[in-house]
């Protein structure tokens, strides 16, 4: 995974009034932590900080941060944003060890039609959007992609059965579900009342047949007065 360089500058301010002007001048709050050392309050560009988020790699992008003239190698680990406005309010970085594993959330994208589960008007349900791993930064995927194409209903496709590329490994249960085929609440209300629909009409057939049963009996039981007449 290639690095990106970015300047931080330091000295700024503490506080929201500084940060709001930070962020006015098109600059981001931010801090650099790890590695033993203190966190550093900074300030970073934000267009220049987007441009080095919105490659393949996304917030896991390998970030050689410039700090007072030392650079850090760094990687985001928390992003946080308006609420409404959704602009970026502040960074943490995370300060790495080229050589070292580092737990990171990798994409999961799903690929491929699961026509057993559309075939039974059932839905598929993504549970895990992203994939818990450990790796080294350089190692890093930029993504996983899952094929649903032979999922069937009520059946699921584990975070183990994820293809893992060398030096990565699972950070988190394997039998962990990512994707399962499930039948959709309206389908089952269907069912629910077309069985419901049988049932009533084999309870009123069921009491049809006892009316005439008993009609008949009604007829056998004159028959016989009538008989008795006659003698």
């Amino acid at each position: 995974m290639a690095e990106i360089s970015l300047v931080a500058e330091t000295g700024r301010t503490i506080g929201s009034r500084s940060s709001s002007r930070l962020r006015n001048e098109g600059k981001v709050p931010a801090v650099v932590y790890g590695s033993g050392n203190e966190p550093v309050s900074v300030s970073v560009d934000w267009r220049e900080l987007r441009a080095a988020l919105t490659t393949d790699a996304g917030l896991n992008a390998l970030i050689r941060l410039e700090v007072d003239g030392a650079k850090k190698l760094t990687i985001v680990t928390d992003m946080q944003r308006h609420p409404v406005k959704r602009n970026v309010l502040h960074i943490d970085f995370l300060e790495i060890d080229p050589n070292k594993p580092i737990e990171v959330e990798v994409p999961i994208h799903l690929t491929g039609e699961a026509k057993a589960v559309l075939d039974e008007n059932g839905v598929v349900d993504q549970l895990m959007f992203s994939l818990h791993v450990k790796a080294r930064p350089d190692s890093i995927p930029t993504g996983f992609t899952v094929d649903v194409s032979e999922l069937t209903l009520d059946d699921a496709i584990t975070a183990d059965s994820i293809e893992l590329p060398d030096g990565v490994e699972l950070a988190v249960d394997g039998h962990d579900p990512v994707v399962t085929g499930q039948i959709t609440r309206s389908t089952i209300e269907a069912i629910e009342a077309d069985e419901a629909a049988e049932a009533a009409a084999e309870a009123a057939e069921g009491e049809e047949g006892a009316a005439a049963e008993a009609a008949g009996g009604d007829d056998d039981a004159g028959g016989d007065d009538d008989g008795g007449g006659d003698a």
